[in-house]
């Protein structure tokens, strides 16, 4: 790629052909639970929301209303956004490093994994990546000569991050700093047209600001108090390995080493590229020390990362040839293996596989499985049934299946945890009582989305919400990694939720054999179980789906009752089981073992299974 031609021919075949994979991808994977809730948000339009300014939902709103209501349709605008993000990358190191350099940068930031994969889920990073490349086009000329075209250009790109994400603060802020530190950019501040178009950048933030003094500032609270910790954590040193990872290390090595250079060249806009994207991206390692490490964050330098490409082609011209080869081969299986992650995920077969690890992708499992019965279990029930969904996620991924944006959802830790309890509540869907006595109701319940040892404590608190719970319709999805529980409440005579002694869904616990554990063809599987209210009539312990053994059950077992003390099982604390189990018959190695939990109300509940090896 030493000449413009090849260059150039390189690069297209590769945009071609990653842009054809990222659009096939994007037709088969499962709708991620953040593009559902954007979706939702785009059904109710506004200028901004709690989680977000307002551009990603309109996006997602044009989307479907131009493509239809499919998850392709869905990510259309967004993959367009992610193939013009190469082209802006040329254009913008083309006029800094010549031509040649330009398509080599190009290619560059198709192999860089975490930008070449954009527009695969409709998030805001593509938006933000447009944004950040149009002020640097701007900012490297208005370094040059302030001109009322580089004004505008950059007003735009001001506009767009603005309207992007919270997180574009990071680049304006340090935009604005380095052009501060330099001489021309101390002199391009004082023309007049520079002010304009920050004025309008700033504006863009308005509906934003507008939203959080309306609303108590709950959207900053959330982004910049309530979901870090803001106190010192190692896991900042892992923070920067996963990027060296996602980046590829030889090429997040020429990434910092060109940030490094560069900072100090003479042109200003080699110097300007370095300063924005080394300081973005080490304000965000920084950071990685003190804030959130729960939620998804490994995408957040990415603004960073993309300001520092046009610096690598004239960088990597002096590495040598092997190391050149060696840098674009390590990132292209970068890209690779992030593609083939996306694909593996759009796969069940291959996600089931995933079932018992940390890498299980749930956010993006069960959902269609979920739609489908939800779908049978509402033909079951009287017309007019309505849906409540136990979390924000349920109600957002159903909605879309179902095509309806104002499913109701009850008060949940996620809601809060995720910054979408405010919009819930100003758009009205946030139910913390069901009233059953207006109509029947159709309740999904995400069981796997609490932790075991919180799981009695939430049931008992839907019983508060609805009433005595039904024998729920159990959906077990990869092993019961994923379990959702339907309840269909018939319509009351009497306003708000049922009466009674409440009664729950089963819960279990599986002692001997431990997860992962290699056992004979005879061994012993025991534990506990309970189902407040009515409790347990019998257990079956399964193999791969196949009822294996019946347990013995009514043995004493009083630690279940010490930690949930509410606990109205009328068999406590005889709610041990045992079972002896022969697989003579079954062949060697990984299989699943499970429970299938029969209460006295008739209902039979899948437990969620563990791996086990036979020898």
């Amino acid at each position: 790629m030493r000449n413009e031609t090849e260059a150039r021919r390189t690069f297209i075949a590769a945009w071609c052909a990653v842009l054809a994979v990222k659009c096939v991808l994007a037709t088969h994977l499962p709708l991620f639970v953040d593009e559902a809730f954007y979706w939702q948000e785009g059904m109710h339009p506004a200028w901004a929301y709690s989680d977000l300014p307002g551009l990603t939902a309109w996006l997602t709103r044009i989307g479907v209303a131009l493509f239809g209501r499919d998850a392709l349709g869905l990510r259309i605008p967004f993959l367009l956004l992610a193939a013009a993000v190469p082209w802006l990358v040329a254009r913008v190191t083309a006029r800094e490093f010549g031509a040649t350099a330009g398509w080599q940068a190009a290619l560059l930031s198709l192999l860089l994994p975490l930008a070449g994969t954009l527009g695969l889920l409709a998030v805001p990073d593509a938006a933000m990546a447009i944004a950040t490349l149009l002020c640097m086009d701007a900012c490297a000329r208005l370094l040059r000569n302030v001109s009322a075209g580089a004004a505008v250009e950059l007003a735009v790109g001001l506009a767009l991050g603005a309207f992007s994400h919270y997180r574009f603060i990071a680049v304006l802020a340090v935009g604005f700093l380095v052009l501060l530190l330099m001489p021309e950019g101390r002199r391009a501040l004082r023309d007049p047209r520079m002010w304009i178009a920050i004025a309008f950048g700033a504006a863009a933030w308005t509906p934003l600001v507008a939203w959080n003094m309306d609303n108590a500032e709950a959207g900053l609270r959330f982004q910049l108090v309530d979901r870090h910790p803001w106190a010192f954590h190692v896991d900042g040193i892992q923070f920067v390995l996963v990027q060296s990872l996602l980046v590829t290390p030889l090429l997040f090595v020429a990434l910092v080493v060109a940030a490094w250079r560069y900072a100090r060249d003479p042109r200003p806009a080699p110097s300007f590229f370095a300063l924005l994207g080394g300081l973005v991206v080490l304000g965000f390692f920084v950071l990685g020390f003190f804030a959130d490490t729960e939620r998804v964050s490994f995408h957040w330098p990415l603004q960073g990362f993309i300001a520092l490409l046009p610096l690598l082609p004239s960088l990597l011209d002096r590495w040598p040839r092997w190391l050149r080869i060696a840098t674009g081969a390590l990132a292209a299986l970068g890209l690779v293996l992030m593609l083939g992650y996306y694909a593996a995920v759009s796969v069940p077969r291959l996600r089931e596989t995933t079932a018992a690890t940390r890498w299980y992708p749930g956010n993006f499992a069960g959902w269609q499985k979920l739609a489908t019965q939800s779908r049978r279990a509402l033909r079951a029930m009287p017309k007019g049934t309505r849906i409540v969904a136990d979390d924000f996620k349920i109600g957002a991924e159903l909605g879309f299946a179902l095509g309806n944006p104002r499913i109701a959802v009850l008060p949940h830790p996620l809601n809060v945890k995720h910054g979408r309890a405010p919009q819930l509540h100003l758009w009205k869907l946030r139910e913390d009582t069901v009233d059953r006595g207006k109509g029947p109701v159709l309740l999904v319940v995400g069981a796997s989305e609490v932790s075991l040892r919180e799981l009695p404590a939430r049931y008992h608190e839907l019983c508060e919400r609805v009433g005595p719970l039904p024998a729920p319709r159990t959906i077990s999805i990869d092993h019961g990694r994923q379990r959702f529980l339907l309840f269909q409440l018939p319509q009351l005579k009497q306003p708000g939720p049922g009466k009674g002694e409440c009664t729950t869904p089963a819960i279990a616990w599986i002692e001997r054999p431990a997860v992962d554990a290699r056992v004979g063809r005879r061994f012993e599987v025991s534990g506990w179980a309970f189902k407040d209210g009515v409790g347990l009539r019998s257990i079956w312990v399964t193999v791969d789906g196949r009822r294996v053994a019946k347990a013995e059950y009514g043995l004493p077992s009083v630690g279940p009752k010490l930690i949930w003390p509410f606990s109205n099982d009328p068999q406590h604390p005889n709610i041990g089981y045992r079972a002896q189990v022969d697989l003579e018959e079954m062949e060697k190695g990984r299989h699943w073992l499970g429970l299938w939990l029969i209460g006295r109300d008739g209902s039979v509940e899948p437990w969620s299974e563990i791996p086990i090896d036979l020898e």
